[in-house]
């Protein structure tokens, strides 16, 4: 069961990621060039495939100019 719940929690942080981003005007590729990231990476991470280590997280906030707990709300 913790496998089915840390699926759904990864997939809810992800979409959240995606909101905050598009929020912003950024796409995709716009923010994994800005983080040094593929983009392939950051869809992993916004389709709930991947998690984000906190120096990643950490990259996505200031480049999203939001504070890491922005990306929780929510979930």
């Amino acid at each position: 069961m913790t496998g089915t719940r840390d699926q759904k929690l990864m997939k809810a942080f992800g979409r959240r990621v995606a909101e905050v981003r598009k929020s912003r005007g950024v796409t995709q590729q716009e923010l994994a060039e800005r983080i040094n990231m593929s983009v392939v990476a950051i869809a992993y991470i916004e389709t709930g495939k991947r998690w984000a280590r906190l120096s990643t997280l950490s990259k996505i906030a200031k480049t999203l100019k939001v504070n890491i707990s922005d990306l929780f709300q929510g979930l």
